[in-house]
């Protein structure tokens, strides 16, 4: 039985991630999208093996059902199928992709009108479909490619100040973990003085035959490269681009839940944005609410899972989410996980205040108390 997580269909693939079931699952889509009076998607994926024949293949079943889709003409970034619905016109986008998981998984994400995840209500409608698909058959008509990229990267970009980035030199190194985030930085820093050091930027669908999951043990070449090139900061992204974690000046892991704390920190203090909620899932640390009781915001708790987020973006105004997996996103720009964005802000923080990473972590601890994390996976 095909079901959706806590963000998309994520499955094997050649097993239940097949091409037959990648049909059953578009078909059932357009129906849902049909039922709500909804015409118009845009279909993107990353660097997954098999991930571009996958998109077209959406494109075409879903075109069967009398939907209009085009697709994404490169591999992109999970965000930018967000900003590509929420900017640029699309009732909702599909992106291919399997997120952190090892690279025998693909998947299967739907974004809703409002730039977000798909709401439970509206995944269950997709799932009540499914089973009811047996025509399989494709519109072999040729599907439109379009340039979502630079749109996205000229408009998440102005969400900074731009003339830091020519103000001060400095040296960082960005790890893709073999995705495709590493084009919008480059596009982004052209002309700039942020000088990047680019690592694991090339494409390989095996990931190193690893998981592009952007947690400690997975980054000692970024900590390396950090230390070899006496660079000011590491950022990594994941696989899809909207996950972020850190290396300060030191070469030392900065933890997710510091992470949250210091784009939370920016976006209070540094850029003044204080009307609204903060909200954070229950593996996120209580510094957060010290740190929000002191500028008298409020915070909010769900389950773990972006969606649960997304639920409270939609009710009431949110300045800032994210949770211990290192997804932060910021829905006065676009209520979705934004890796790139995430990065943007933390090289303006550093420029802004005229601090390293660490001594920030410092100032933070001095005033509010320090916080410790630590994670440890358990099969079960």
């Amino acid at each position: 039985m095909i079901k959706f997580g806590t963000d998309g269909w994520r499955a094997v693939l050649g097993f239940e991630f097949s091409q037959d079931n990648i049909i059953r699952v578009a078909k059932a889509h357009a129906k849902a999208l049909k039922q709500k009076g909804l015409n118009t998607v845009i279909v993107g994926y990353d660097h997954r093996f098999l991930g571009e024949r996958f998109a077209l293949l959406v494109a075409k079943a879903m075109k069967k059902e009398g939907i209009k889709v085009d697709v994404a003409n490169e591999a992109i970034s999970t965000p930018n199928i967000s900003f590509a619905v929420k900017y640029m016109g699309y009732n909702q986008g599909v992106m291919i992709t399997a997120s952190h998981n090892p690279y025998y998984y693909s998947g299967y994400k739907i974004k809703e009108s409002f730039g977000g995840a798909a709401t439970p209500e509206f995944i269950n409608n997709v799932e009540g479909f499914i089973p009811t698909i047996d025509d399989l058959s494709l519109d072999e008509s040729d599907i439109t490619r379009v340039d979502i990229i630079s749109t996205c990267i000229q408009k998440t970009i102005s969400n900074i100040n731009k003339d830091l980035l020519i103000q001060k030199e400095i040296d960082i190194v960005h790890d893709s973990m073999y995705g495709p985030s590493f084009k919008y930085y480059l596009e982004a820093f052209k002309d700039k003085k942020i000088n990047t050091f680019f690592i694991r930027h090339h494409k390989d669908a095996l990931f190193g035959e690893g998981a592009p999951e952007p947690v400690e043990k997975n980054l000692q070449l970024l900590k390396d490269k950090v230390k070899t090139t006496k660079a000011y900061l590491g950022i990594a992204n994941d696989g899809d681009g909207d996950r972020i974690a850190l290396v300060d000046e030191k070469g030392d892991f900065v933890n997710s839940q510091l992470v949250y704390v210091l784009l939370m920190m920016h976006i209070i203090k540094n850029k003044g944005i204080r009307n609204g909620a903060v909200v954070k899932t229950v593996s996120t640390s209580f510094l957060v609410d010290r740190i929000c009781k002191d500028f008298g915001i409020e915070v909010e708790e769900t389950p773990v899972g972006f969606k649960y987020i997304n639920e409270i973006v939609l009710k009431k105004d949110v300045i800032f989410g994210g949770e211990e997996s290192g997804g932060y996103g910021f829905p006065f720009f676009l209520p979705e996980r934004d890796g790139f964005l995430s990065g943007l802000f933390v090289i303006e923080m550093l420029l802004l205040e005229g601090k390293t990473l660490s001594e920030i972590i410092k100032d933070i601890f001095s005033k509010y108390g320090e916080a410790y994390y630590n994670r440890i996976d358990l099969k079960v």
